[in-house]
């Protein structure tokens, strides 16, 4: 009989499988009933697909072949408490190294001491030794052996009482002198970059993300606040969202969304940047998406999209692109500028790739076709045809001209003269990939229907 696998005896795990699930169910849905589906959403079907079968895989691994790791592997890869290869490892106060999950317990065990040296411990932070983990990599790659995700074999919930008080008294700080709150402020960001336990830590108390913005209030903000003590509290709320425990609890804390809508619109570049890459990671959840759309974002992320900062784009593009998959908020872009700002950058050859995919997304809503229309967009998504070498930067150009074509007479002509100049459009239905091949065959009916009422009359 097969062993409970990680599906059945992780309760976090499951959780995370069903959502998995339920989103790969939803967007299989959308290629399957939409006809006019677009790359991404494969490209999303095929990440979520890919992360379930890691789950699954890891609920499955042979006990032989852990034997086998462990018989083979180098000493220095052993972690001294287990005897086994280490998956996570990690460095103490002391210097030596131990696998995450069997040095968390030996702490939670209320032990203060190193395992290996006896010496007592100054502090529980365990920092991760990438050297030791990149040699362990290595020598599993070339042995053929899969090394498995150490997220998976560490758990959240493995921390020290000792760990949990810091933990409180930092957020009491938080409350407390400017320069209690800078301190604490930037212990909490270096403990939820190193510590996915700190993350899990504030799914513990409905207080602790209020308690943790608290420097943060309108009041403070609009009276001026320290940019350090800002872009510390903001990264930290970002570090927190990558949980997935934690998505739903920080979009749902009265005044998170406003106030990482604020950081969008002061601050340094830091600060606004990791302000939308915690949208994004925030936008994951379809309530989200929802949520964040509602309380006005897109209209700062947009802006900030405009000023076009090198180290904020991608992370800009990302929350707006994940936000306009659902239609509301298609329109609310569509409202707040995203068009005529997209055009621009992308007429000047700025960010194209991830600014095209957000276009072709928006080119289903008909005041974003009006508006490309009038703003000239057709001769720019023809020139990126003929001068791109990426198949999906031309398949979604011209799948916004086939929605184009579709919905605005009025650049018909312009799309002939291409045809009959360049004959852009048929090379595309001769060489491209199938929807754009698809596309472009629709565009050339189009175009010779009416080339053929023409000859008739």
């Amino acid at each position: 009989m097969e062993n409970p696998g990680v599906f059945e005896s992780d309760p976090t795990v499951m959780a995370k499988a069903t959502e998995l699930k339920r989103e790969l169910q939803r967007l299989v849905r959308a290629i399957v009933d939409d006809e006019d589906y677009s790359v991404e959403t494969i490209d999303w079907a095929k990440e979520k697909l890919c992360a379930l079968k890691e789950l699954k895989l890891r609920g499955k691994r042979s006990p032989s072949l852990k034997l086998l790791e462990t018989l083979s592997c180098p000493e220095e890869f052993r972690c001294p408490l287990s005897k086994e290869l280490m998956r996570d490892p990690v460095i103490v106060g002391t210097g030596q190294t131990y696998d995450r999950a069997f040095i968390q317990k030996w702490l939670k065990a209320g032990n203060r001491t190193c395992p290996v040296t006896q010496h007592v411990l100054s502090h529980t932070i365990l920092t991760p030794n990438y050297l030791i983990r990149g040699m362990i990599s290595q020598w599993c790659k070339s042995r053929g052996i899969e090394l498995s995700d150490p997220v998976y074999h560490v758990s959240e919930e493995a921390v020290t009482e000792s760990d949990r008080e810091h933990f409180l008294s930092l957020l009491e700080k938080m409350s407390s002198t400017l320069s209690e709150q800078k301190q604490a402020a930037r212990e909490l960001r270096l403990l939820t970059k190193r510590m996915p336990s700190f993350r899990a830590l504030f799914g513990e108390s409905f207080d602790a993300i209020p308690q943790l913005l608290n420097p943060l209030s309108e009041s403070r903000l609009q009276n001026g606040i320290h940019s350090d003590l800002l872009e510390d509290v903001i990264t930290t709320l970002l570090n927190l969202s990558i949980h997935d425990n934690n998505k739903k609890l920080v979009a749902e804390t009265p005044t998170a969304i406003s106030l990482l809508m604020e950081a969008l619109r002061s601050g340094t570049i830091e600060t606004r940047t990791n302000a939308a890459a915690a949208l994004f990671t925030l936008s994951a959840l379809d309530s989200n998406k929802v949520l964040i759309g509602t309380s006005g974002a897109l209209k700062p992320l947009i802006d900030l999209l405009e000023e076009g900062h090198p180290k904020a784009m991608k992370d800009v593009a990302s929350a707006i692109f994940t936000l306009c998959m659902i239609s509301e908020n298609k329109a609310r872009a569509v409202r707040d500028g995203a068009v005529r700002v997209i055009l621009k950058k992308i007429t000047h050859r700025i960010f194209v790739d991830e600014l095209l995919s957000i276009l072709a997304m928006l080119s289903s809503h008909q005041k974003a076709i009006e508006e490309m229309g009038e703003l000239g967009a057709v001769p720019c998504l023809l020139s990126i045809i003929r001068e791109s070498t990426c198949a999906r930067n031309k398949e979604n150009c011209i799948a916004i001209l086939h929605s184009i074509c579709l919905k605005d007479r009025t650049n018909w002509k312009e799309m002939r003269e291409e045809e009959n100049t360049h004959g852009t459009i048929s090379e595309l239905a001769e060489n491209g990939t199938s929807r754009a091949k698809r596309k472009a065959s629709g565009i050339l009916e189009r175009l010779n229907r009416i080339v053929n009422i023409v000859h008739t009359s």
